[in-house]
């Protein structure tokens, strides 16, 4: 399973996302999209959304925190 989180560094959302996979004892590779414009352009071709969190899970894309959709896609 790959699991990539693009997320901002003061985004609470992010944070609760990434507490919960690590609750969950999920693996993630986190990229943050202030820093990396071109993940940051890769996250809106892929949610076409720019707010954060936006979790791709084995390709499906969950914009937010959203506690139910995460687990379906686990």
């Amino acid at each position: 399973m790959t699991v990539k989180v693009y997320s901002k560094p003061n985004c609470h959302w992010c944070k609760v996302a990434k507490q919960y996979l690590d609750s969950k004892n999920v693996t993630y590779e986190e990229v943050d999209v202030e820093e990396d414009k071109n993940a940051a352009m890769e996250m809106v071709d892929k949610s076409g959304q720019r707010r954060v969190p936006v979790l791709d899970i084995n390709g499906n894309i969950i914009v937010g925190f959203d506690k139910a959709q995460i687990d379906n896609m686990l």
